[in-house]
């Protein structure tokens, strides 16, 4: 076990994503001594379509890494509505959303945060927590690393390690008894280049009840590719190659040239995302001196749009809270949670009604999706945090702001 070594606190990090490292630049602008741990044996950079919101904009600004994330946007995008037959219609798109959302791919955010980030923030890769104790006075926690094992104080510890967070599993209990699905499955890649006759500044969507192809193209960089599929078994989904059990849930008619070569694209990618979509539903983020921050906490689901945002935003706050609140990291947490839950709940609502802007589930949803895009509760994104707004704002202001956010 290591003694803390001054007066200085100290928190460990538990993951070196997005949230992670914003959480690490947060704990560092206040005065503390965070370390990162992260199970991969390197940084891991890559990411698919991801927008940046009012909030996430602020926050970012914040946290110093804004005027480094990119805006992709292609000058003059346009999205078509395609179906196999190859027949465009006018579409929209996530860029047509009333919100004008920052477009960029998630390595692009991962990668100003990284920068950001002291160069003196100790970062450990292929390290993992495989036990977590606390008491009144700080948390020991057991690190694994190269088939050794350390024990270790620190003042905090903070799970910023994903929706299926290993900081969750030993402090709160097993993944099923807080991860809610919603019955979908998501796969993502990035493209060679234009698919189906697009150019590099056309986006397009493939919509059928339950199941939905995504184009996203973007400025200096290829397109990416979505899909989103309904299942009513997914564990099932998980038996097989990935780009097969995708190929299968667009069966069997002819995928036509679009989904076609969108198919072969995923089928050859060395690098791609397959998951099942779903939430945490928790009564708390905090228990004494471990809390989690972004997916481990809320994931809201990229139905929601909202994920990057949340999570600069709420690794900002917590900087803040615990800022104000030097003598008392659990109520700290406890402050924290209660400014930004009702946020987070809101933004898992939307995370399911929004789903079907994505995904229609019916032929209904597909015609009335121009309807839809109007309702969507996106615009209030920018203003429900807006404590998070001003970098000349007081931390006494940005909470009353919050307080009054909605």
């Amino acid at each position: 076990m290591t003694a803390l070594s001054s007066s200085r606190k100290r928190a460990l990090v538990v993951g070196l994503g997005v949230s992670g490292i914003a959480t690490a630049i947060a704990l560092r602008g206040i005065g503390w001594d965070p370390v990162i741990v992260e199970r991969a044996p390197g940084r891991r950079s890559d990411g698919y379509f991801v927008v940046l919101f009012g909030a996430g904009r602020a926050a970012a600004r914040r946290l110093g890494i804004l005027d480094a994330i990119p805006d992709r946007s292609p000058p003059s995008s346009v999205t078509y509505t395609v179906d196999r037959a190859g027949v465009r219609k006018p579409g929209l798109g996530f860029g047509d959303l009333p919100a004008s959302p920052r477009m960029m791919l998630r390595g692009d955010v991962e990668r100003a945060a990284f920068a950001a980030l002291p160069h003196d923030v100790e970062i450990r890769y292929a390290t993992t927590p495989t036990r977590i104790d606390q008491n009144a006075s700080g948390v020991e926690v057991t690190l694994q690393h190269d088939g050794g094992s350390v024990t270790e104080r620190y003042d905090l510890v903070v799970g910023a390690d994903g929706l299926r967070s290993t900081v969750r599993r030993l402090v709160f209990g097993p993944h099923d008894r807080y991860l809610h699905r919603l019955g979908y499955m998501i796969a993502a890649t990035t493209l060679p280049g234009p698919v189906g006759g697009l150019s590099s500044h056309e986006g397009a969507s493939l919509l059928e009840p339950g199941r939905a192809m995504w184009v996203f193209p973007f400025a200096d960089h290829p397109p990416t590719v979505l899909f989103s599929y309904r299942t009513d078994d997914v564990d099932a989904e998980f038996t097989g190659r990935p780009a097969e059990r995708v190929r299968a849930a667009y069966g069997p008619q002819p995928t036509g040239r679009l989904l076609g070569e969108a198919l072969d694209a995923l089928d050859a990618a060395d690098a791609f995302l397959f998951d099942s979509v779903e939430q945490p539903r928790m009564d708390a983020w905090s228990h004494g001196r471990v809390v989690l921050v972004g997916d481990s906490a809320w994931c809201p689901s990229l139905y929601a749009a909202m994920g990057i945002s949340a999570a600069l935003a709420g690794a900002d706050l917590l900087g803040s809270m615990l800022h104000h609140n030097p003598g008392d990291i659990c109520g700290a947490l406890r402050a924290w949670e209660a400014q930004l839950r009702p946020h987070m709940t809101y933004y898992q609502a939307n995370g399911l009604d929004q789903r079907y802007f994505v995904t229609p589930g019916n032929q209904r949803q597909i015609t009335l999706r121009p309807v839809m895009a109007r309702s969507l509760r996106l615009p209030v994104i920018g203003n429900a945090l807006r404590s998070l707004r001003s970098n000349t704002k007081s931390i006494r202001e940005r909470e009353l702001d919050i307080a009054h956010a909605g």
